[in-house]
């Protein structure tokens, strides 16, 4: 449930050769109100994470679910909750006055997603209100909505605390705990809002884990809170990317502003989320793209709500085309059609790296995962992309020729679809062309007018020295280390090869190609 779920396109089914009668066949075993749902909204069949939770839904244990971004969690959940919800059968909810469900997400903005999501797919059933409380917005407002007693309640780990400790949130009556994205959530820091709000829940209730993988820390927090918790495998780890072009340049220093501005030149009019590591990254890029012509827009922690949201509705919409985000804000993004995922600053694991780049590639959509990694760092992303079991096309970043050869080919592409439309050119338009052909050769008219007629780019392609156009890959036999001593620190050649062979009691002939860095150095 990391993500808003995949909408697919609507299928005809032999039972349903319209779309729009019986149920498809594909969703046998929904309640039918959430089937009519989802027939409404495009779906024809359940996807594997949605099948395995429906199928261990009608039993009384917690579950542990583990499946990739994109793979549909939300909708799983949601499956998971019908019983409990009402959804199989008529009849009026019961009396309560608090939730009886309360589900947890790491950002503000995942939140607001899992509660359009969960809307929809219960809209056809009797008195589930959805409402979320988060940071950032009016403590008095989610008072009043807390108040009218929505039957599920999203939020994120502080802000719902703080409801719990005032009062504002009654958990007498929660029966199911939903934790989404639980890894995440103990990587920035909520161990502790976590433990205090599941010791404020009722002993009866279940408690369900949503994550990607269980390393350790996961595994500990289930184990204290969970009771005889059934595992639910949806997806492999990697095996929702199947629809992402994985690609790696490698990038030579200095040059990683260069690659980039000509990696969205061959992507206009392209939806593409960057990604850095600080804050502060993402409006000093944004800012500097921006100068270069580039619709483009910040997106980190540090925004206010009303901003973040501003932000995001932008993007989605398409008044820009480009968002450099950190890695937490990038939690809360779920935008259709997003081409282009661009790694400027490599990510710190092979999670963070299938989260980022599953932003695109989504509900059967083609999309590309481009990673910008300095030759000292290729070991590391190497071994990051081989734990998440992605095989990448490592090529030479795309060159300024390179660009303006692709832009020209794009633009004749048009042309000759312009021209297979077959489109009548009005009297007018005939009149004047053939004053233009007069006493002139009808080729050179051609060759001008289509010159005149090309594109003209946000701006000029940025040059790359030879060293970063040239991915090249490591002596055959040997395996790239990394050391903390570079130039700066003395650093040369032959002091580097005498220090290797000597800490490492190898022969000279052991060590391969060498490149000194700045402050660090590689070598094979």
């Amino acid at each position: 449930m990391t993500d808003h779920d995949p909408t697919p396109t609507p299928a005809p089914t032999a039972a349903d050769p319209d779309g729009d009668g019986p149920r498809a066949t594909g969703l046998a075993g929904v309640p039918d109100a959430l089937a009519e749902a989802m027939q409404r909204r495009g779906f024809a069949e359940l996807t594997s994470v949605q099948r395995a939770v429906l199928a261990a839904a009608s039993g009384s244990r917690d579950l542990r679910i583990s499946s990739q971004t994109g793979s549909g969690k939300t909708v799983a959940i949601g499956l998971a909750l019908a019983p409990h919800l009402g959804a199989s059968a008529a009849g009026d909810a019961p009396d309560h006055r608090g939730p009886s469900v309360l589900l947890l997400v790491p950002t503000r903005e995942l939140a607001v997603q899992v509660r359009d999501e969960l809307r929809w797919l219960f809209a056809g059933v009797r008195d589930v209100g959805i409402d979320v409380v988060i940071g950032g917005t009016s403590l008095g407002v989610e008072r009043q909505a807390l108040a009218r007693g929505p039957r599920i309640v999203v939020g994120t780990p502080g802000r719902t605390l703080d409801h719990l400790k005032t009062g504002a949130l009654i958990s007498t009556g929660v029966e199911h705990v939903v934790l989404d994205e639980s890894d995440r959530m103990l990587d920035m820091g909520f161990r502790e809002e976590l433990e205090a709000i599941l010791e404020r829940m009722p002993g009866r209730r279940r408690t369900h884990l949503v994550s990607a993988t269980f390393p350790a820390p996961v595994r500990k927090l289930a184990d204290r809170f969970q009771r005889e918790a059934l595992h639910v495998e949806g997806t492999r780890l990697g095996a929702a990317n199947a629809d992402i072009e994985h690609v790696a340049h490698i990038v030579a220093r200095g040059e990683c502003y260069a690659t980039l501005v000509n990696l969205l030149l061959l992507n206009q009019g392209a939806r593409c989320l960057v990604f850095v590591e600080r804050r502060i990254d993402t409006s000093a890029l944004a800012e500097r793209l921006s100068g270069d012509g580039f619709p483009v827009q910040a997106f980190s922690g540090e925004l206010a709500q009303a901003q973040r949201t501003r932000t995001l509705d932008a993007f989605r919409n398409g008044a820009i085309k480009t968002l450099v985000s950190t890695d937490v804000a990038a939690r809360g993004i779920d935008v259709p059609d997003i081409e282009l995922v661009v790694h400027v600053d490599p990510p710190g694991d092979a999670e963070s790296y299938v989260h980022r780049s599953g932003r695109t590639g989504r509900a059967g959509r083609a999309g590309r995962s481009v990673l910008l990694v300095p030759q000292r760092a290729r070991g590391h992303v190497a071994r990051q992309l081989a734990q998440a079991r992605i095989e990448a096309d490592w090529r030479p970043a795309p060159s300024a020729a390179k660009v303006r050869k692709q832009l020209r080919k794009l633009h004749r592409q048009q042309v000759h679809e312009r021209l297979a439309v077959e489109e009548a050119p009005t009297q007018q338009q005939i009149d004047y062309a053939k004053g233009l052909l007069d006493g002139r050769d009808p080729a050179a008219v051609v060759a001008l007018l289509l010159d005149m007629a090309q594109p003209t780019p946000v701006c000029e392609p940025m040059a790359l020295s030879e060293p970063a156009r040239g991915a090249r890959a490591e002596t055959p036999g040997f395996v790239r280390f990394t050391i903390n001593w570079g130039e700066r620190g003395g650093a040369a050649p032959n002091r580097l090869l005498g220090h290797v062979c000597r800490r490492g009691r190898i022969q000279g002939h052991a060590v391969g190609s060498i490149e000194i860095g700045a402050s660090e150095s590689s070598f094979d």
